[in-house]
C-alpha cells in the first residue's frame, strides 16, 4: 500500500460556457485518485451514499484504485453545483448538499496504515489530523487545503502543518495564511509553519515549487479550449504524489518532474467536464503533452 488518498467523493452539477452536466463524478478524491493511478495504485478513503453510480465504481476499478477504504452509508452522496463565468476565474456555487459526507469519519483499513505516501486531499483539517493519528508508518505527507479552512479552522490547520512534508496551496490561500503577496516571502513563512516543500499554484499561469532556497517554476500550458476547470488542482496534486510514490525520489530535480507531471494531468482535466479528460489516457498522450511542456519551457 504505497499511497493512500483521503478526501471527498461527490456528484457534481456544472454549468460553464461550453455546456452543462449533472450528477457527474466530483470531489477531491475522485480527481486525485484517477490522476495518481497513471503512476501507481492508489488506495482511496472516502464516503458515498447508496445512490453512488456503479459506473463510477467501475471507473475507479478500471484505474486499479483500491476501494477498501470507501464506505457506503445509508443516504445520498455529497452533491455540489457550480456555475463558471466566461473567464473561468469567477465561479458561483449554486448548491452544496453534504448528505453522508457531513458525518464523514475517515477510518483507515489496517493495510493502509503502513503506506509510504499520504495525500490529505481537501477536507476539514481536523479530519486530516485524525488520518495521520492512525498511521503506523513515517509516511511522506502532502497536504491540500482551501480558503474555507483558513477562515474557519485555522488552529487545526496550523497544528496539521507541523506534521506534513509538503503543502499545495493556491496564491490567494498563501496570502491568506501568511499575509504576504510576494511569493518568496510567503513560501518562507509557510516553511516556518512546518512543511519542507511548498507548492503555490497560480491557476492558468502555472505553479511554483519552493524548497529551502531553491525555486522552480512550471508554466501553464496554453490550450485552445477549456471546458471545465473543476478538479484541476486536485488532479495536479494527485498526479504529483502518484509520481512520487512511483519514483520514491525526493531530490529537488525529481520534485520538479513531479510538478511537471501534475501540470500535464491538470491540462487534460480542464479540456472536458468532470473527470472525462483524465479517465482513459494512453501513455503516448502523457508523453506528447509532457514534450509540449518541455518545448514551451526551454530557451
Amino acid at each position: 500500500m504505497s499511497l493512500i488518498i483521503v478526501g471527498s467523493l461527490a456528484l457534481d452539477t456544472i454549468e460553464a460556457p461550453a455546456g452543462s452536466v449533472a450528477d457527474v463524478p466530483g470531489g477531491s478524491s475522485s480527481y486525485c485518485s484517477i490522476a495518481a493511478s497513471y503512476f501507481t495504485h492508489p488506495n482511496l478513503v472516502g464516503v458515498v451514499g447508496e445512490d453512488f453510480p456503479e459506473a463510477v465504481v467501475t471507473l475507479f476499478k478500471d484505474h486499479q484504485i483500491d476501494l477498501a477504504g470507501m464506505a457506503i452509508e445509508a443516504g445520498k452522496t455529497f452533491r455540489w453545483g457550480g456555475r463558471y463565468a466566461e473567464n473561468f476565474d469567477d465561479r458561483t456555487t449554486l448548491f452544496t448538499h453534504l448528505n453522508v459526507f457531513e458525518n464523514f469519519n475517515p477510518i483507515l483499513p489496517d493495510a493502509y496504515k503502513k503506506a509510504a505516501y499520504v495525500l490529505l486531499a481537501n477536507i476539514h483539517p481536523g479530519l486530516q489530523n485524525h488520518v495521520l493519528d492512525q498511521m503506523d508508518s513515517d509516511a511522506f505527507v502532502v497536504l491540500d487545503t482551501m480558503n474555507l479552512w483558513i477562515d474557519t479552522a485555522l488552529d487545526d490547520l496550523l497544528t496539521l502543518m507541523k506534521r506534513v512534508d509538503m503543502i499545495v496551496i493556491n496564491d490567494e490561500e498563501a496570502k491568506m495564511l501568511t499575509n504576504e503577496r510576494n511569493y518568496g516571502r510567503a513560501a518562507k513563512k509557510l516553511q516556518e509553519m512546518g512543511p519542507e516543500w511548498i507548492i503555490i499554484k497560480k491557476g492558468q499561469h502555472g505553479a511554483l515549487l519552493f524548497h529551502q532556497s531553491r525555486v522552480f517554476a512550471v508554466p501553464g500550458l496554453v490550450l485552445d479550449e477549456v471546458k471545465d476547470p473543476t478538479g484541476a488542482g486536485d488532479t495536479f496534486v494527485g498526479a504529483l504524489i502518484g509520481y512520487l510514490a512511483q519514483s520514491k525520489d525526493h531530490t529537488f530535480d525529481n520534485m520538479k518532474l513531479a510538478v511537471v507531471f501534475g501540470s500535464v494531468l491538470a491540462s487534460f482535466c480542464v479540456q472536458d467536464f468532470s473527470v472525462e479528460g483524465i479517465s482513459y489516457l494512453d501513455e503516448s498522450d502523457l508523453e506528447t503533452r509532457y514534450d509540449e511542456f518541455v518545448i514551451m519551457s526551454q530557451f
